[in-house]
């Protein structure tokens, strides 16, 4: 009896795989008719479902799969042409074929499901007939009950099982039913069956205890190299990098056999757009590429409901009716894309389509309309955050409720499910030319590259998917580097203002950073880039992800758990979800603050210059225009040399001059070290050095803050950085090291221009012309 089971078992994981390539194929052989390969493809389909269903007893599927052949037949023979009434009772036989397959899933039988009325519609098709009582055709729907508004047939997974292929060079072919039904094979699914040897079928649920297993193998391996790093023991560290090695193949190896192509979630998506597209009167041409992208299979199985969704929304309301876009001077069919591919340590997944697109206006209008938002608040946003409302629960733009959208129960959810697999969603959008929906997910949440840090004594793992870099503040760039806008924090960060989020302050822990000696994590949560405000950075390393118990997941802020290489524990990060707890608010304040910044900056009048601000001992600073500096070096003070006089280094195959600063400009500097610091300055061929004590910044100066001074060298004085500051006579000072620097003709313009930059010879560049 075991083995009848087993077979009835293997008989329905094929028969599943088999119709859906049937829905494909079905709706490609409508949009090419005279197909061989595809006519083939379902004939072949349709007559092992027959013949195996005939040898396990199951008579009313024989009776089904017996009246599609008959039809399938005639249209192999060319008595008959594909035309949509043939295609739509085909795609109803195989409805009718799945709800057998279900019922016998249940209990082992054909259940109550009726045949004669599909036989019926085959039979009249036939004979050129219309049916009296043909059902309406039901678009498939996703599982998920938030997302799902009609109800189509009840369709039942397959059992869970997976191909795993031995081959790479040969096709994996679902493997065929026992020897008896062979008799009733054509001879080209019987040449086929050689290709059954390549591949094996394994137990989803085998495959995730050996993933729990390697996960454990890469915790003890964590463990062991960090013991062996704190040895001298050579066969300890020799034994931990073997152990690595293979532990890493191995995990490696395990993961190949968790991912599969996305070409399996998409599968479905013809039949769902051309059932939806004639449900909504729309023409749609359904385009697909990137579908052999690989993702892990869990979170192939959380991404088909989204992307279903995404699919459902852009025939509904992305694509115009076929009117509309010829008045609009499109094509009458509208295209969708679905397009998948890596980036980052990722896969994206991208649904485009060419309708109308989003208007940012009427976004806002409805969120107004249906008070998620005020209409102060859209007013300061700009278009790409008006888009994100889309994700409000309880928005939708559609006029009235229909069977496929309008309840306002969908984009929310969408969100939501992604970013629960640690994945984001986003929207771009163009009125009149289309919108793209982009789903970023992560290829596996079984084991991450982590960044640990610690906060108030306790451990974290920062994704390193959300880590773009680290910045480090000590006591003086705090001081000067955090500001606050509207009593919120913001580090300025190459001129950007960076909103900081304190981790300690989120996860309301009693003690935060220590002052001054903080860590900003800087990461990115869909379009939101902040710094998190940690104690210290610990380490990276492949982190195994453990779930977490119900009540330290309804806190919000965590994604998983994780155990370290020193066996302690440590709560992984949902960055997302700090981002929205802690940024509420904060982001639009720092963005206004920006834009009356940029403003201010562009209206301003005063010319601005680069210049370098040095130290020549004694607490004086000197700057200098940064565009006539060449270079800055290190050299030895025992490389000096003297030349009548006067101090010479060898450098880059000629001799540099050497003038030092402090000596330049009267003064007599602190000693210096064994080192010098040279600023090095080139024209025409030839080269100085002036030697400095240190290089404090790179600043902008405002020329009209200038204040006149009459002192040999300088050619005037400013504040900068909330110091005097002098302003170095750079001619005076190249002088001061080789007398003939300026006796060479500029062989250039770009070098004329130096020229006109040097502080107080306004009238040298004439000269030299």
């Amino acid at each position: 009896m075991e083995d009848v089971d087993e077979i009835v078992r293997e008989f329905l994981v094929e028969s599943y795989e088999n119709l859906d390539q049937l829905d494909r194929d079905l709706v490609a052989l409508e949009e090419s008719p005279g197909s061989r390969p595809l006519l083939s493809s379902i004939f072949r389909t349709i007559h092992t479902i027959k013949g195996t269903s005939g040898f396990l007893a199951f008579g009313r599927l024989e009776r089904v799969a017996h009246a599609g052949e008959n039809l399938l037949v005639e249209l192999r023979d060319g008595r008959r042409s594909m035309d949509q009434p043939t295609t739509d009772v085909l795609l109803r036989l195989t409805d009718v074929v799945r709800e057998i397959l279900a019922a016998i899933e249940a209990d082992g039988t054909e259940g109550a499901v009726s045949v004669d009325a599909v036989i019926e519609a085959v039979e009249a098709v036939r004979d050129g007939r219309t049916t009296v009582a043909e059902e309406p055709v039901v678009v498939a729907e996703p599982v998920a009950a938030h997302v799902a508004e009609p109800v189509a047939a009840p369709v039942v997974a397959p059992a869970p099982s997976i191909i795993v292929e031995r081959s790479a060079a040969a096709p994996v072919v679902p493997a065929q039913p026992a020897a008896p039904v062979a008799e009733h094979l054509p001879e080209e699914v019987l040449a086929l069956r050689s290709a059954a040897d390549t591949s094996i079928r394994v137990d989803v649920e085998l495959l995730d205890a050996l993933m729990r297993q390697v996960g454990e193998l890469v915790l003890a391996r964590n463990q062991i190299s960090r013991l062996s790093s704190g040895t001298d023991d050579v066969d300890l560290a020799r034994s931990a990098q073997r152990l690595n090695l293979i532990a890493g193949e191995l995990q490696e190896g395990v993961m190949k056999t968790r991912m599969q192509p996305i070409e399996h979630v998409w599968s479905k998506m013809p039949r769902i757009v051309r059932d939806l597209a004639a449900a909504c009167g729309r023409e749609v041409q359904l385009e697909m590429t990137g579908g052999d992208t690989e993702l892990d299979r869990s979170l192939l199985e959380a991404v088909k409901d989204p992307l279903t969704h995404l699919v459902r929304n852009a025939v509904d309301h992305g694509i115009e009716p076929s009117d509309v876009r010829v008045a609009a001077g499109k094509a009458p069919r509208g295209v969708l894309s679905l397009r998948a591919y890596h980036a980052g340590g990722q896969v994206v997944v991208e649904v485009a389509d060419d309708g109308r697109g989003i208007d940012p206006e009427r976004v806002a209008a409805k969120a107004v309309e249906k008070g998620l938002r005020t209409a102060d608040q859209v007013a300061a946003v700009s278009h790409a955050e008006l888009l994100q409302l889309l994700f409000l629960p309880g928005f939708s733009t559609a006029e009235a409720v229909t069977n496929v959208s309008g309840r306002g129960v969908g984009m929310d959810v969408v969100r939501t499910k992604v970013e629960a697999i640690g994945g984001t969603v986003d929207v771009d959008s163009t009125v009149g030319s289309g919108t793209v929906w982009r789903l970023r997910i992560p290829l596996t949440l079984a084991i991450m590259p982590a960044l640990t840090v610690e906060c108030s004594g306790d451990l974290y793992a920062v994704p390193q998917v959300n880590l773009l870099e680290l910045v480090a503040l000590d006591g003086q760039r705090s001081g000067s580097g955090i500001e606050y806008v509207h009593a919120a924090p913001v580090y300025r960060l190459r001129g950007e203002l960076l909103p900081l989020v304190s981790l300690a302050a989120v996860l309301g822990v009693e003690d935060g950073p220590a002052e001054g000696s903080s860590v900003i994590a800087v990461v990115q949560a869909d379009h939101q880039r902040f710094g998190l405000l940690v104690d210290r950075v610990l380490n990276t390393e492949e982190i195994v992800v453990k779930p977490l118990s119900a009540r330290l997941k309804s806190i919000g802020a965590y994604a998983g758990a994780t155990v370290l290489g020193d066996g302690r524990v440590a709560l992984i990060l949902d960055v997302q979800a700090i981002a929205r707890r802690a940024l509420v608010g904060v982001l639009e304040q720092v963005s206004a603050e920006a834009a009356r910044r940029a403003q201010e900056a562009a209206t301003r009048t005063a010319p601005m210059e680069q210049v370098l601000v040095v130290g020549i001992g004694g607490g004086r600073r000197v700057a200098m225009p940064l565009a006539s500096v060449a270079r800055l070096e290190h050299i030895k003070a025992a490389h000096v040399e003297l030349v009548g006089g006067r101090e010479v280094v060898q450098y880059r195959g000629t001799i540099l001059p050497l003038a030092r600063l402090d000596r330049v400009l009267g003064g007599y500097g602190d000693e210096l070290g064994e080192e010098l610091l040279v600023v090095v300055y080139s024209r025409a061929g030839r080269s100085v050095g002036l030697v400095v004590h240190e290089i404090v910044d790179i600043v902008d100066d405002d020329v009209t803050r200038h204040s006149d001074i009459e002192d040999h060298g300088l050619v005037g004085s400013t504040v900068l950085g909330e110091r005097v500051t002098e302003l170095l006579d750079v001619r005076t000072a190249i002088l001061a090291a080789d007398h003939a620097f300026y006796d060479t003709a500029p062989t250039s313009s770009d070098e004329l221009d130096e020229l006109a930059g040097l502080p107080g010879h306004p009238d040298l560049v004439g000269a030299a012309r």
